[in-house]
């Protein structure tokens, strides 16, 4: 177990303290669990359904021959990372804290492996997909008014702080802005989808023959894919904040993986439908093409309407769960210590919330964020692998600590993740070398930066000995 497993993250009392006994809790005292397991679902569903799925098939019908290839390539992907979201599903339901992955590296790998891990999320991947989606929010909403420089620049901003303050204030509130925004997406999907199956428009034929199915094409098509998929893990950041999440997160990773799956295969469905595979390749906008041929210039103000609540709900998600992360490393030491305190009347993570969104707010203005967010995928896929790991680990060094899930499969379905997640980040070194690389440098700027934390006096956290 790490040195940090036995932290009391109670600070010791002053006289002064005892006084405002009432204050003091509040500002140190665990998240409240408020959520339950249609919540955490809706979370996952409104992050990982992004822009993707309306986007991405162009790149896939490039890389693969033949619709049945196309359909289980996003069946294959979405599976694989379902594997993931079991092994997450232990961990969560063993260790239900704040914090996510960044609590389960710190148990299986020690305070130095999970502290980089939650460095590279907060610097460059939950911060830097905030700042990335508020940008294209912008994007989309010029295609429904004529927006100057400076308002394309506001827009993201204004958006971010909204979103922001709304999680400040309470995570009933935070929720129903998931809720509301995650259902409506999904309704417009739906609408979308069954334009595509109902219509009547003529595809022209495939061409006839064999074509050959390569073994790189089909891996290219997979790392599109897993693009689309990504964002199962950050339930794992409010598992503290989950009822009963013994049963509530192995429930909610299952629910809302494969509502996802099932969208997105009918989407596609949807799209060879009324689209030929030329078409589908040759289109960037696969999804816009699909709603102005079915529904005319209606289908697509509709479909644009959809993305934009989409990059909403993404957005709030992506603000609900990303704070949590550093909340976690203060209440370990290591961080500054005004990051793991809870607002007294809101009980949320208010400091870390407003920090994160004025570090976004950065990333927009300097437009790094696009060369951050291009660093991200194979930085969070790195942790994402080392944390499924953990399941095994754990297991061996912890036999008797209770599961209340166990993962499905074990230990077949866990190596399997491994496997394929180290071809993918392989694979990202051969063919994105430069990025790959960048995405290294950025998580061995934790180093420093975790001895730093540590030594300094200020961010220390004490420990149980210290309070006898």
């Amino acid at each position: 177990m790490s040195p940090l497993s036995n932290v009391n993250i109670t600070p010791p009392r002053s006289p002064s303290d005892a006084k405002s006994g009432a204050s003091t809790s509040a500002l140190f005292n665990d998240l409240p669990r408020k959520l339950g397991s249609f919540d955490a679902a809706l979370i996952i569903i409104g992050i990982v359904i992004g822009s993707g799925i309306f986007l991405l098939p162009n790149l896939i019908a490039r890389e693969l021959p033949s619709t049945g290839a196309i359909i289980a390539v996003w069946i294959v992907a979405g599976l694989l990372s379902y594997l993931g979201a079991l092994a997450y599903a232990e961990l969560g339901a063993m260790m239900p804290a704040t914090g996510g992955h960044y609590v389960y590296l710190r148990e299986a790998y020690g305070p130095l492996c999970a502290f980089v891990c939650g460095w590279t999320f907060m610097l460059v991947v939950l911060s830097g997909g905030i700042a990335w989606l508020g940008v294209s929010f912008s994007l989309y909403v010029g295609q429904f008014f004529h927006v100057s420089p400076l308002v394309s620049k506001l827009i993201p901003l204004l958006l971010i702080a909204v979103l922001s303050a709304v999680n400040c204030l309470g995570v009933k509130e935070s929720v129903w802005v998931q809720r509301i925004f995650t259902s409506l997406k999904i309704a417009g999907i739906l609408l979308l989808i069954g334009a595509g199956l109902l219509s009547r428009a003529e595809v022209a034929p495939a061409a006839t023959g064999v074509h050959p199915l390569l073994f790189n094409q089909f891996g290219l098509a997979m790392i599109a894919c897993l693009m689309a998929y990504n964002g199962w893990t950050y339930i794992s950041f409010v598992a503290g904040e989950i009822k009963h999440p013994e049963r509530n997160i192995p429930r909610a990773l299952t629910l809302s993986m494969f509502i996802v799956i099932a969208l997105y295969v009918l989407a596609n469905v949807a799209y060879m439908r009324v689209l030929s595979l030329p078409e589908i390749a040759g289109t960037e906008r696969v999804g816009a093409a699909l709603a102005g041929r079915t529904m005319g210039s209606v289908g697509a103000t509709i479909l644009s309407a959809t993305v934009l609540l989409s990059i909403i709900g993404a957005i709030n998600g992506c603000i609900m769960t990303a704070a949590r992360v550093p909340f976690a490393q203060a209440r370990d030491g290591c961080f500054f210590p005004q990051f793991g305190r809870i607002h007294p009347k809101f009980q949320t993570p208010a400091f870390a919330t407003v920090a994160q969104a004025m570090w976004a707010a950065v990333l927009v203005l300097t437009g790094s964020y696009e060369t951050l967010f291009s660093y991200s995928m194979v930085a969070a896929w790195i942790f994402y692998t080392l944390s499924v790991g953990a399941v095994f680990l754990l297991r061996r060094s912890q036999p008797d600590r209770p599961r209340p899930y166990r993962m499905w499969g074990y230990p077949y379905t866990l190596w399997l993740f491994i496997l394929v997640s180290v071809w993918f980040i392989a694979n990202a070194f051969v063919t994105q070398l430069v990025p790959s690389l960048m995405a290294l440098v950025i998580i061995l700027t934790g180093v420093p930066a975790y001895l730093l934390f540590r030594r300094s006096p200020k961010t220390r956290v004490s420990t149980t000995s210290d309070l006898r």
